[in-house]
């Protein structure tokens, strides 16, 4: 008789011992529902992350490629003449949408100085700058248009840790209350409790970490492309300048 109950005590002992989830896939099977709730709110962002991450990628490799073909075409031209022709045969851009904007403000505005018929005629001071204000404006623009989306990357970067961190708390006060209920406070009836409310803090840094190191990418890009921008507006006024239209 003693043998038979100290057989169904080891029995018994085993099947706990299976019972207990050995991997990542069983305990997030066994995890309580708040676990799985931010669990779920993680690969919510971890995707809306990545598709900017891709995106962006996309947009930024487009607008470089097609920025830097046209200015250097910009660079070998004579005069604003080769230029246009140079902005009619390049892929749109930020940097053409800059010269075509350039060219409508030379074609709008009235030179102050020297007579409007006069080879000579041109801008004052004041519309120079006012030209300037115009090529930062369009700038500016386009800057905005790239750099969309990329604050995301920043806003889940920061708020996925805390978000894992809120669901570690819950899981490990949910997983005490079960020990506290069953009496038992082992490492057997620790471990799976405290394992499975860790996996939302390491779901939260595997979501922020690429998102944080993508948002300072795209920032450094965004500011390089921002500098060649106006570097270009500069080269433009110079050309004009010395065309005497300005």
């Amino acid at each position: 008789m003693t043998a038979v109950v100290g057989l169904f005590a080891l029995l018994q002992l085993a099947s706990e011992k299976e019972a207990l989830p050995s991997s990542m896939l069983g305990m997030l099977i066994n995890s309580d529902p708040v676990t799985k709730s931010v669990l779920a709110l993680l690969v919510v962002l971890s995707l809306m992350s990545w598709a900017i991450m891709f995106s962006k990628w996309r947009g930024f490799k487009t607008a470089e490629t097609n920025g830097r073909a046209f200015v250097a075409d910009f660079e070998r031209a004579r005069g604003m003449d080769d230029a246009m022709l140079c902005a009619q045969r390049a892929k749109p851009s930020a940097f053409t949408a800059v010269f075509a904007r350039a060219v409508s403000f030379l074609n709008d505005t009235k030179p102050a100085l020297g007579a409007t018929n006069d080879r000579t005629a041109r801008l004052s001071g004041s519309q120079v700058e006012a030209l300037r204000l115009v090529l930062d404006a369009e700038g500016s623009k386009a800057r905005e248009e790239l750099g969309q989306y990329i604050p995301w990357l920043a806003t889940v970067g920061s708020v996925s840790p805390l978000i894992g961190l809120f669901g570690t708390v819950l899981g490990v006060i949910e997983a005490f209350v079960g020990i506290g209920q069953k009496g038992s406070g082992n490492i057997q009836a620790v471990a799976p409790g405290i394992g499975t409310a860790l996996m939302a803090t390491a779901a939260a840094l595997a979501v922020a970490i690429p998102a944080a190191f993508a948002y300072n990418v795209f920032a450094s890009r965004l500011n390089r492309f921002d500098d060649a921008l106006e570097g270009f507006g500069s080269e433009l006024i110079a050309l004009m300048v010395r065309e005497g239209r300005i």
